[in-house]
């Protein structure tokens, strides 16, 4: 099918498996539309084991593969979506939060990609720098998955604040330590294969220093940039159009640049939604930008959770893997308990945490759509299949269970004033 077709196709689904969810399931709308495909997908998969000869979920599966899931969200989708996420988080709110912010998106994630690497090696029998890739895949906490459950649980604004700002930027961070780690455990494929292994290390933290600190500075610089434009333009129609060439324009130019295009997204959105917002548009833009976004932000999210719910078909599932994808769950779990609780123990004697900081953020923090791309994106090899069925069950378990729980575990735990 051509892009069209399938643009068409996924809007459609989607629609329709939302207005079930309406009528039916009555889940939040982005997990309703997830639960609804993922039974649609199992259904198929199960009336093809009876009825072989009809091979409905082999034409589906060529199909499904067919729209190159990886490729979609990592180079298309995610950009949009990582900057009208951005696009609500303000400077202000989030300045008060730097701190554990930084922390949780930085030694945060190192943390739970080695506590998850090494817990998936032991489980696997899988080498330990394959699985500390899986253990990156899978550390960071999806912005997508965070920022739409958050429209529906009721948090104070401080936890609010450092749950969406480190999904945002541990998002970026997870990608370039993926990226680093795949250059290391698949020299094949990497720039480095033909380096020492000093050399290895030494080219992968240049690598790392390039793609994160690249993107940040491109994305402060576009948005600083357009910024100034739209100081001198009162045209809502035409602004809304300068944000989206932002977002369209700012990613594939990091791509170009090879720098951290979700960094890049992430900051230029966070200076538009502030800085320009409140110095570069009226008040009718304002409400214009703002209102475009949330719609961008809304489609992009029902078309990324259907797909999500529709890739079990690209998943082989046998004995072992069920096993590992299963025990990856917990695993995955003490990973982001590490990446909580250690920056939490490291600031508390500098400034004060809400009572449940860190419940909530462990149980709040949501894996999604990007988990799943980066596992497609892994070159072939003995052990992919064995790091996508557990990433597909530890994503799935996340935005489902956990999902559908966390505001009701922040009612709980969470019931003291804010005290940040």
């Amino acid at each position: 099918m051509g892009l069209l077709q399938t643009a068409s196709l996924l809007i459609v689904l989607a629609a329709a498996f939302g207005t079930i969810n309406y009528f039916l399931l009555k889940l939040p709308p982005t997990i309703g539309i997830l639960v609804v495909a993922l039974l649609a997908s199992v259904a198929v998969l199960l009336l093809d084991s009876v009825m072989p000869a009809m091979t409905i979920a082999e034409n589906i599966r060529a199909l499904v593969l067919g729209l190159h899931f990886s490729d979609a969200l990592l180079d298309g989708m995610l950009g949009l979506l990582l900057f009208a996420g951005a696009l609500h988080v303000k400077l202000q709110d989030l300045r008060a939060q730097w701190p554990a912010v930084l922390l949780m998106a930085t030694l945060g994630v190192l943390l739970s990609t080695v506590v998850v690497g090494a817990g998936f090696s032991w489980i696997t029998g899988m080498p330990l720098m394959v699985a500390l890739v899986f253990g990156a895949l899978i550390s960071p906490t999806d912005p997508v998955a965070v920022l739409g459950v958050l429209r529906e649980a009721n948090m104070r604004k401080s936890l609010e604040t450092q749950i969406a700002g480190e999904s945002l930027f541990n998002d970026g961070v997870g990608y370039v330590v993926y990226l680093v780690l795949v250059s290391l455990a698949f020299p094949a494929v990497a720039a480095v294969e033909h380096a020492g292994p000093d050399s290895e290390v030494a080219a992968a933290g240049l690598l790392f220093v390039q793609e994160a600190g690249g993107g940040a500075v491109l994305g402060l610089v576009l948005g600083w940039l357009t910024f100034r434009v739209m100081r001198h333009i009162d045209d809502p129609s035409l602004e809304v159009l300068i944000t989206l060439a932002l977002a369209f324009g700012g990613y594939e130019l990091a791509v170009a640049l090879h720098v951290s295009a979700p960094i890049m997204a992430v900051c230029a959105g966070l200076l538009i939604g502030d800085v320009g917002a409140r110095h570069g548009m009226s008040e009718r833009t304002r409400e214009y930008v703002e209102t475009f976004w949330v719609l961008v932000d809304e489609i992009l999210n029902a078309v990324l959770f259907l797909l999500i719910g529709v890739e079990v078909f690209a998943i082989v599932f046998d004995t072992d893997r069920v096993t590992a994808g299963l025990l990856a769950i917990p695993l995955a779990l003490a990973g982001r308990l590490a990446a909580v609780a250690v920056p939490v123990l490291v600031l508390r004697p500098f400034r004060d945490f809400a009572q449940g900081t860190v419940p909530i953020m462990t149980w709040g923090g949501l894996k999604g759509g990007i988990s799943v791309a980066l596992a497609l994106a892994l070159p072939e090899g003995e052990w992919k299949p064995t790091i996508l069925a557990a990433t597909y069950f530890v994503v799935i378990f996340s935005i489902v269970v956990q999902g559908l729980s966390v505001g009701r575990l922040a009612n709980r735990v969470g019931r003291e004033p804010d005290l940040m």
